[in-house]
């Protein structure tokens, strides 16, 4: 029996025969850091890790989208390249290699690394779809042809600061702001900004772990918060505090929205029984793979539960798979893609849109190949089998 979403069971895809797997590091700039309330500074260089799948019959490629520091979850970009080559890609050699479907039962073994799984995965995946023809976005049941951008915006010092990337997100054409907050620097910021941009602006908020409930100062902070009109409130406690985000959410009338925690179909599912979670935030890579991310779709539309697509900060490789997940049917809330540039080179172009809409790929695969001049001098490891 399918999913009430009416998508069928993902289809099986032909297997590649592959010859090599390697790990390419490009350094990129970054226009635009965002600040968070666990992260200050991200500094204004990123080494983005990328999995290159060589097939005879396609290439695949996908993007690790590990932070630099373990500071988001544990997994980080230098330890996600050691366990991808010392762990994952070798029980991928030793297991059904060009097969995404069939390769998931073999990395099982390798506890947690969900953002380097899924690399490995997607990257194989990517090359069935190109040998096949067809399209990320149509093998996982996709349905809109674009989706809306949404832009975050980062933690600011006085919420002047706040008003004006706003405006700049919107000019570029955001259909929903999701913004940074903190204690103490919450319920001024938000309120300022809903008087300026109005009611029919979608807006969220982002704690990053940041509130407890056993701060008298937060907890009056929150309520505010709660006046404010907001589409959800992510994040607000410790990741592992899904009892006090339960508490939470009996008190506020705002959706409270989890993140971090939510690293697999198993998890979502406890924190939603618990009454933690009354909106998910859907991170394909974060839930071990884009397999992984639509059977966590399809729960959450049988379950009731608004989802929407979250990003880490991805370029163009990245935000081109996301967009596919974000074009599924079950999707309440714009996803994470900023309309801003967030990188100084595009490392893959073409998922920016205009005027706030993101045309979804219908290109083979997910659609995006990083440009080839970017990729020279970059640092290559081709992981052995």
């Amino acid at each position: 029996m399918g999913p009430v979403t009416g998508l069928p069971p993902l289809e099986p895809l032909g297997a590649v025969t592959v010859g090599a797997i390697e790990l390419v590091t490009v350094p990129l700039r970054v226009l635009r850091p965002l600040r968070t309330a666990r992260v200050a500074d991200q500094g204004l260089e990123r080494d983005v890790l990328l999995v290159h799948v060589r097939a005879d019959e396609a290439d695949g490629w996908a993007e690790c989208v590990a932070e630099a520091s373990p500071t988001y979850s544990a997994e980080h970009t230098k330890g996600a390249r050691v366990v991808l080559s010392e762990h994952l890609i070798p029980r991928a050699w030793a297991g059904p290699t060009g097969d995404a479907m069939a390769l998931g039962h073999h990395l099982d073994a390798v506890r947690g690394h969900p953002m380097a799984r899924a690399a490995l995965e997607l990257a194989v995946l990517d090359a069935q779809l190109r040998a096949a023809g067809r399209s990320l976005a149509d093998w996982l049941g996709a349905t809109a042809a674009s989706v809306p951008a949404g832009a975050a915006l980062g933690l600011h010092a006085t919420p002047d600061e706040l008003l004006e990337e706003a405006d700049v997100a919107l000019a570029a054409g955001a259909a929903r702001l999701r913004v940074k907050v903190a204690p103490g620097r919450a319920a001024l910021p938000l309120g300022a900004l809903r008087a300026h941009v109005g009611d029919e602006v979608v807006l969220q908020a982002d704690g990053n772990g940041s509130f407890s409930l056993a701060d008298p100062a937060h907890v009056a902070e929150l309520m505010l918060v709660d006046e404010v009109g907001l589409a959800c409130l992510e994040q607000p406690l410790a990741a592992d505090d899904l009892v006090g985000h339960a508490d939470l959410a009996d008190r506020l009338t705002t959706p409270i929205c989890l993140d971090e925690p939510l690293t697999s179909l198993g998890t979502i599912e406890a924190a939603v029984a618990l009454g933690a979670c009354e909106v998910v935030c859907l991170k394909p890579a974060r839930v071990g793979g884009w397999i992984a991310a639509r059977a966590v779709h399809d729960r959450c539309v049988e379950l009731g539960v608004p989802v929407w697509v979250g990003g880490m900060l991805e370029t163009g490789v990245g935000r081109s798979a996301n967009i596919a997940v974000a074009a599924l049917p079950g999707m309440t809330l714009p996803p994470d893609l900023d309309p801003r540039r967030r990188y100084e080179a595009e490392l893959a172009a073409g998922t920016y849109g205009a005027d706030g809409v993101v045309p979804v790929p219908s290109g083979p695969g997910t659609g995006a190949e990083p440009e080839a001049a970017l990729l020279e001098g970059a640092d290559v490891e081709q992981v052995p089998a």
